[in-house]
């Protein structure tokens, strides 16, 4: 505890000039405002801006390494260790993956109707670390793992009952962990940027570029520091070192509080939806108003740039708006809510409803990005995984990764600072492209990393069977691993694309009281991507020979094959429901005579 009180101390002196500028400016309401500004140890400081960025990046950072380290070569350790065959590997992790995923749904829903984003990524944290230390615990404790196979043999113990307790219990842990750190810590650094300030409102884009730049530094470091550590010092040593770091991630996360700016919880966003429905459905007989002005709440905070204006589509749920005679007023002059809503609550529902084809058509995306964390590690086992020819070293398969995370690395600064710029001359738009057009081009990649992949496939079955080499899965194949070269790079731009498309576009118009959760509806898709490729792998597994234990005798040119045609599909889907989909509306400045002056859409 003395460390973390020294650190925010730290934290409030190395800021001290800066936010003394911000609270003395004059004019500036932020400095009386207790959202955004507080008394510590006596002193007037102003919270939220980048000044919060080195505690928030640092511990994402931090969590990932430890996240990452503990996951990006877990395939190994399960069929090398716990003799899980691959298929079952697979498809244990990709659950594993998916449930992460979902997790964050929950986490949202407690953070921004209940405690706030803070209290819920330090609990989140927390439950992580403790997940971590229990799986290098099962690699430290030989007991807990299966007695080793013996030399050349291809019968092996399989995991006790207890011992696989054991993995699941830190994959739970864990699981649990990730549905409070991902929904809630690019929510809550984009909180502290102020949306009514314009200048501030352009910082939340730079944010997550360098939000996703710092997750893929850490990412970089587990992928090739962390993956050789396990493969060459140990599994203890390899699991040891991400739990430890996510313990510091905890404090670097606490050491930022003095600064932070914390949001208030709005009550359950959950709850207002089924009311919204609730009272549309009550009223689905009633007429529409001709003029939506007349729509219950319709005419509120009109000044508020946080207010969601009437939109044409889903004009039947507009009924839940409508006030009659008989709506029962409660004291105070408020409306039963299950009986009239405003116009701004039925608009978050309408929201959610357009984003949902949006959500879907990114599902597939990901069943194809989980490949790289399993099939793809398989196949890199079996080639020559030496630098060069005369070299001795070996680059342990998981850490192709990081050719995916140095490729986004350099082009995320890239695009930050010399492409926005660029696209912005050329289209006229603020940002360059739109998030929708941003999400489009990554589905593209994502088709051209399935094609580079079964490409790669067939050339390295090729060399195996002009090797003889088809049926002897422990002698290297005579091909170099970097022929997985090119599909990892795509995968970097896929994501440089699609990934932080998507988690600016899902922040972005999701309404201000569900920002955890539209962060929680980016982890859901990838979820939804583990789990369709579970089932994906599991049915292929069970009607063909493409994915065999020997995957020398399968066929996953085939699989992936497949895998692109459902990727084009899925494209041309994307296509039709980006040009229905309609921005959310919001700020309108009215002039005294009620006419709109002037309309601005989210993009």
């Amino acid at each position: 505890m003395g460390r973390v009180l020294f650190w925010q101390e730290h934290a409030v002196e190395l800021h001290k000039s800066s936010m003394n500028l911000e609270a003395g400016a004059e004019g500036d309401q932020r400095a009386e405002d207790p959202e955004w500004s507080t008394t510590w140890r006596g002193r007037r400081i102003v919270k939220g801006g980048w000044k919060t960025s080195p505690f928030i990046f640092g511990n994402e950072a931090t969590e990932k390494l430890g996240a990452i380290g503990l996951q990006v070569n877990l395939v190994t350790y399960l069929v090398q260790q716990l003799h899980f065959k691959p298929a079952d590997a697979s498809n244990t992790l990709t659950t594993f993956g998916g449930t992460a995923a979902f997790t964050p749904f929950v986490g949202a829903i407690i953070a921004d109707a209940y405690v706030g984003r803070y209290w819920v990524v330090l609990l989140g944290s927390i439950l992580f670390t403790l997940g971590s230390f229990v799986l290098t615990i099962q690699a430290l404790v030989p007991s807990l793992r299966p007695d080793q196979c013996a030399a050349k043999s291809s019968l092996c113990e399989r995991s006790t009952v207890g011992q696989l307790g054991f993995l699941y219990l830190s994959f739970v842990l864990q699981a649990a962990g990730s549905g409070g750190i991902r929904p809630c810590v690019a929510a809550f650094g984009a909180d502290q940027f102020n949306e009514e300030d314009p200048k501030q409102r352009t910082q939340i884009l730079h944010f997550f570029n360098w939000y996703y730049f710092t997750l893929q530094l850490a990412t970089l470091i587990t992928s090739t520091v962390f993956v050789w550590i396990q493969d060459n010092v140990g599994w203890a040593v390899g699991f040891g070192l991400p739990a430890v770091l996510m313990a510091l991630s905890v404090i670097s996360f606490v050491a930022g509080t003095p600064i932070y700016r914390t949001a208030r919880p709005t009550g359950s966003p959950i709850t207002r939806l089924f009311q919204v429905i609730a009272a549309a459905v009550k009223k689905r007989k009633l007429e529409l108003p001709n003029d939506p002005m007349e729509l219950f709440g319709a005419k509120d905070k009109l000044h508020s740039p946080t207010r969601l204006l009437h939109t044409d589509q889903f004009r039947f749920l507009d009924k839940a708006a409508i006030v009659t005679d008989d709506d029962q007023r409660r004291s105070g002059g408020d409306v039963d809510p299950w009986k009239v809503s405003s116009v701004h609550s039925v608009e978050e529902l309408k929201l959610l409803l357009r984003l949902l084809p949006i959500l879907c058509t990114g599902v597939l995306v990901f069943t194809a990005w989980a490949q790289q964390g399993t099939f793809w590690v398989q196949q890199g086992r079996t080639m020559d995984r030496r630098l060069v020819a005369s070299s001795s070293f070996e680059i342990p398969p998981g850490s192709m990764t990081a050719f995916t995370t140095l490729a986004l690395l350099v082009l995320i600064p890239v695009y930050d600072k010399l492409g926005i710029p660029v696209l912005r001359r050329i289209t006229g738009h603020p940002r360059g492209l739109t998030s929708l057009q941003r999400i489009a081009i990554g589905l593209v990649v994502s088709i051209l990393v399935m094609v580079a992949a079964a490409a790669t496939e067939v050339k390295r079955r090729s060399a195996a069977a002009a090797a003889g080499l088809l049926d002897s899965t422990d002698r290297t194949i005579p091909i170099s691993i970097f022929w997985l070269l090119p599909q990892y790079v795509l995968i970097g731009v896929m994501e440089l694309f699609l990934s932080i498309g998507q988690i600016e576009f899902f922040y972005d118009q999701s309404p201000e009281s569900m920002r955890s959760m539209a962060t929680a509806v980016f982890w859901m898709v990838i979820g939804g991507g583990s789990y369709c490729s579970t089932a994906m792998v599991s049915a292929v597994h069970a009607m063909t020979n493409w994915v065999p234990d020997n995957i020398n005798r399968g066929r996953l040119d085939l699989f992936y094959w497949m895998l692109a045609g459902i990727l084009t599909v899925n494209l041309g889907v994307y296509l039709v429901v980006a040009r229905w989909y309609r921005y959310k509306r919001w700020n309108d400045v009215p002039e005294e005579n009620g006419k709109v002056l002037k309309k601005v859409e989210q993009t």
